[in-house]
């Protein structure tokens, strides 16, 4: 008995360092037995309270006799709502000695249900759980979310729409800043369209043409200073004698020109203005020295569009162009050796000049071919197709000093009457002139040069003759007093002579 009693404490301290919690809550007994005698005494008073933490947890370590250790605690996840999950049981640690059975359901443990048994850091506090809707109460947020969204939806409508709208009215909400180009040189150069429009533009005028029921518009340019103005005869030749001019000048302002002289078989007028100052002259050119090819600009008021500049080259060089013949006797018929030009010309810019590369004068702008109709100038027509023609300056400087000083223009002559119905090639002197006279003037420069009736002009001055309207053209593009050659052909036998060009006055 004695024995075991002696050994059960040291099979309870085993016992009490594997159960754990169980031990630190046994009461002591009551009552201990009287030793027997030579029997050692029970050492309580050396007993723990609590048997050794198997996992040294601090600030407890080891057991003492103070208090009994809490049960270690390990973080476990906490499910949603708070709903406390039990910890997973610690791993049982290795055990030195054998351990005896558990204890049954049946006894309780001791300290069981403490603070600490159920004490969980990362869960939600007592009565914290988010509660769960019920059916009814998830339909109505859900409504309210797609209420509360589609009127987030309408409002955003109506703004972005006031907010376009505003953009488009007004142009965005601050100015608009377009990327340009700066510092660009604004100067051209003086051989450029523009230098030589910039040149060339202060010299020319509009006219504007009234008298007779009828009315007209066309272009001229500044002669000199002393206000003579050159245009084209068919421009002021709708006013009549009696008619008004007004000349508008590239500035805008205004004067009343009236006729020096004009001619209608050059197609020329000169046309003065008095009173005005500041007048721009343009220098004249030669156009004998004109190539095909050099560049050319025109400049005009084509439907009376004034300050009008168009640019081209020279196609062409002594196209033999006629015009007029609307009195029946030939008489207003106009003969033009002119200058070929694709630079547009359109009704309006008849007058104008055509300038070269430098802004000089080389030519006036007279006729077009328009599609479908025969050569013309000044008639009423289409627009251009890139053949206009322009009267050379060297015969325009000639005719406008004549009508300047004089009031009229010499005609050079050969002193013969040509056969205009002879269809063949080559220009054929009539067999009798006009009235029945003879057609060889008697002391003229074709009788003098032994030209007589029926012999038939091929050349002149070595190039081809092909009708008596080219011959007249090539005539009318010298002066009097131009010697020239003529190949003539006689009974088929061609020959040379030489005639001096008298003038129309020479004519009785």
């Amino acid at each position: 008995m004695n024995e075991g009693t002696a050994s059960g404490p040291h099979h309870e301290d085993r016992s009490d360092a594997t159960t754990g919690r169980e031990a630190e809550a046994s009461p002591p007994p009551s009552a201990s037995p009287p030793p027997e005698s030579g029997a050692e005494p029970p050492r309580d008073s050396a007993r723990p309270l609590h048997s050794e933490d198997p996992y040294a947890t601090p600030p407890y370590g080891g057991p003492g006799p103070w208090a009994p250790a809490p049960p270690v605690q390990r973080p476990v996840p906490t499910p949603p709502q708070g709903v406390t999950v039990p910890a997973p049981p610690p791993p049982a640690a290795p055990q030195p000695y054998p351990q005896p059975p558990a204890p049954t359901a049946s006894a309780p443990r001791p300290g069981a249900g403490g603070p600490w048994e159920r004490y969980d850091p990362w869960a939600a506090p007592p009565g914290a759980g988010v509660p769960v809707p019920e059916e009814g109460q998830r339909r109505r947020g859900r409504g309210r979310i797609v209420l509360g969204a589609v009127a987030l939806a309408l409002v955003a409508g109506g703004m972005g729409g006031v907010v376009g709208a505003y953009i488009e009215r007004d142009g965005g909400v601050g100015d608009v800043r377009l990327p340009q180009v700066s510092g660009e040189q604004t100067g051209r150069a003086p051989d450029s369209v523009a230098g030589i429009a910039r040149t060339a533009l202060p010299g020319v005028v509009t006219l504007h043409v009234r008298g007779g029921g009828e009315e007209g518009t066309g272009t001229g340019f500044v002669l000199d200073r002393r206000g003579h103005l050159l245009t084209n005869n068919h421009v002021v030749e709708a006013g009549g004698a009696d008619g008004e001019i007004s000349v508008t000048f590239s500035g805008g302002s205004t004067a009343t020109g009236r006729v020096v002289g004009r001619d209608s078989g050059y197609d020329l007028a000169v046309v003065k203005v008095d009173g005005v100052s500041d007048l721009k002259p343009l220098t004249l050119g030669n156009s004998d020295d004109v190539r095909v090819g050099d560049p050319v600009v025109a400049i005009g008021a084509p439907f009376d569009l004034a300050n009008t500049v168009t640019a081209g080259i020279i196609s062409a060089k002594q196209r033999p162009i006629t015009a007029g013949g609307e009195s029946g006797d030939g008489g207003d018929v106009s003969y033009v050796d002119a200058l070929q030009t694709d630079a547009p010309i359109n009704p309006g810019n008849s007058g104008g000049p055509l300038v070269d590369g430098q802004a000089h004068v080389i030519g006036i702008n007279s006729a077009i071919r328009a599609a479908g109709s025969g050569d013309s100038l000044g008639a009423e027509q289409g627009g251009s197709i890139g053949l206009g023609f322009a009267i050379p300056i060297n015969q325009g400087k000639r005719v406008a000093e004549e009508l300047i000083n004089t009031g009229r223009a010499t005609h050079p002559v050969i002193g013969v009457t040509l056969d205009m119905g002879y269809s063949g090639d080559g220009a054929r002197v009539s067999a009798k002139g006009r009235g029945g006279g003879a057609a060889v003037t008697p002391g003229g420069p074709g009788a003098r040069a032994g030209i007589k009736a029926g012999d038939l002009i091929t050349e002149l001055d070595g190039g081809p003759v092909h009708s008596g309207e080219e011959l007249i053209v090539k005539i009318r593009s010298h002066r009097p007093g131009d010697r020239l050659k003529l190949t003539v052909e006689r009974d088929g036998s061609p020959r040379t002579v030489e005639i001096t060009l008298g003038s129309s006055t020479d004519q009785s």
